[in-house]
């Protein structure tokens, strides 16, 4: 018998509930309603709406039918000979007390005390020690069953529950098991579903089979006008398609590049992902022998392996400051290597980024400027929870006159504060190309803990003059205390941390569950987890009242 055919039966006889029919007789609930649809298009069946609140079991409820309640479990494991309280405890951890609390409510168990040979001792030393007050030790208890069999009404009332009969249960009953939440409410939605106009005049005629689509057979047998085609029903949703969704990263990344534009920084030009060595380290005043420039830490290009279009003056300022320094430095006291510079690499920070628009701008008029710029960069490291060898990097520079570390630790604070920060640290710390430099750490609430955010600093004159002396930089003098503030991050610790992810493989890659990603929620830097665990206490507080 089809569903259509159980359909018109039961509606025979009297109006039927959908869910009851589909548990009664073991149907596919959406086949159910997808039949009960076609019937009510063409008003062969009425169909309304029901909503109901139906009290079912918790998932703790649900044990308690397999394994017993917690306090016929105590009643259980307590030895004809007794036990101690402590020892109890411990077997039964958090919910111990609750239970040894519901256990004594029923009469089931009796206590006993029993001192300790210290507290004996105590009791000795007590009348010789006047004046002196000392914390009393609570005596253990001793615990003994007070009865040979329990009655345990909460697992009766637990399978009364399970059967959907609730009905027989008073609302004092049910409360308390809201409260050990044994028990919750959902509500269910299901139709009512009774005879309509069409109803005797289709179950009593020949049932005409409607053809949904026009089909090849048809136009070559040119019969199409002796079939009838069912009709389209436009007010008909479909099915939801699923468009392009955004991976976390970028969802924090919008976030941050939002707070850059508020401040009213511009965006950098970040297509080079190759880069050579000269605008990578040379620039930023990273000599040539440092651990970076391995080929342990760094990605060289094999082809193309040399850069060709590098600047020669300025190359040739480099050299000079690496070699013999200036500016107020002795510089870094090596030969510097023409071919160690040209070789090509993947960019292993923004900063390479950094000093090519600082290049750029020196060749027009001097007015304080702010840039940003959000993008890949490459190191060769070893995969592992924490490490990628390619992540995204955030980097933001101010440029202008006699800057000052109070200037930096200003913006910083500001611009973090956009995402959500309030609390900051700052740590001294060592980078090649920045003199004070800092390390950043701010107190998450949703972690309630420091943690370690960023880096920052001034550049030094070492790596900033070369950039400018002789370019046609208006209003610029060497001794003029031109100054250059930074600070630098990553996306993904921040996505992780905002994401709950534990792991970066699973964040990037091929092992990314694209459930994660088409169903994450919406980025909110700056709106506290402990908020949204209150609001949904709220919300779950006003579904049980309902």
């Amino acid at each position: 018998m089809s569903i259509e055919s159980v359909i018109l039966s039961k509606v025979k006889e009297s109006p039927f509930d959908t869910r009851e029919l589909s548990e009664k007789l073991k149907i596919d609930y959406n086949k159910l309603i997808q039949a009960m649809k076609s019937l009510e298009y063409n008003n062969v069946l009425e169909c309304k709406i029901k909503v109901s609140n139906e009290i079912v079991l918790t998932e703790s409820g649900k044990k308690c039918l397999t394994a017993g309640t917690p306090e016929s479990r105590m009643f259980y494991a307590i030895p004809e000979n007794g036990i101690k309280k402590s020892e109890l405890m411990k077997q039964f951890g958090r919910e111990g007390q609750p239970t040894f609390g519901q256990c004594m409510k029923c009469g089931w168990i009796r206590s006993e005390k029993i001192e300790t040979k210290e507290q004996e001792k105590e009791k000795e030393k007590q009348p010789q020690q006047k004046g002196k007050k000392k914390k009393k030790q609570r005596p253990d208890l001793m615990l003994f069953r007070k009865v040979e069999e329990i009655n345990d009404l909460v697992l009766e009332d637990l399978k009364i529950i399970h059967d959907r009969m609730s009905e027989k249960l008073n609302k004092k009953t049910l409360d308390i098991l809201k409260r050990r939440k044994l028990i919750t409410t959902i509500q269910t939605k299901s139709f009512v579903v009774s005879k309509g106009p069409e109803y005797e005049k289709y179950t009593t005629t020949q049932k005409i089979e409607y053809q949904t689509c026009l089909k090849k057979g048809m136009l070559q047998k040119n019969n199409w006008k002796s079939h009838t085609f069912k009709k389209y029903n436009f007010k008909s949703l479909g099915v939801p398609t699923q468009g392009g969704s955004l991976q976390p990263i970028l969802k924090v990344r919008s976030e941050m590049r939002k707070a850059f534009l508020e401040m009213g920084f511009e965006e950098m030009k970040t297509n080079r992902y190759v880069e050579s060595s000269f605008w990578n380290f040379d620039a930023l005043f990273q000599p040539q022998q440092h651990p970076a420039r391995d080929a342990h830490d760094t990605f060289f290009m094999k082809n193309p392996k040399k850069a060709k279009q590098i600047p020669e003056e300025l190359m040739k300022k480099v050299k000079t400051t690496h070699e013999i320094g200036g500016y107020g430095s002795i510089g870094w006291r090596y030969k510097w290597s023409e071919d160690e510079s040209r070789k090509n690499l993947l960019r292993t920070h923004t900063t390479a980024v950094s000093s090519r628009t600082l290049r750029e701008i020196s060749k027009e008029p001097f007015r304080p400027r702010r840039f940003f710029s959000i993008d890949r960069v490459f190191r060769n490291e070893t995969l592992d929870a924490t490490h990628l060898a390619e992540f995204h990097q955030v980097e933001g520079f101010i440029i202008d006159k006699n800057l000052s570390l109070g200037d930096l630790i200003g913006v910083i604070s500001e611009f973090f504060g956009k995402l959500g920060m309030e609390k900051f640290k700052f740590k001294a710390a060592y980078n090649p190309y920045t003199e004070p430099s800092m390390e950043i750490f701010a107190f998450h609430n949703g972690l309630n803990k420091w943690i370690e955010i960023g880096n920052s600093g001034i550049f030094r004159p070492e790596m900033l003059q070369p950039l400018f002396s002789g370019t046609r930089f208006n209003d610029y003098q060497e001794d003029v205390n031109l100054s250059v503030i930074a600070w630098g991050l990553s996306v993904e610790r921040p996505t992780m941390i905002q994401y709950q992810i534990q792991d970066i493989r699973n964040l990037v890659g091929h092992t990314v569950d694209l459930q994660m990603v088409k169903k994450g929620p919406i980025c909110r830097l700056g709106f506290p987890r402990k908020v949204i665990k209150e609001k949904k206490k709220e919300e779950e507080i006003k579904k049980e009242k309902n």
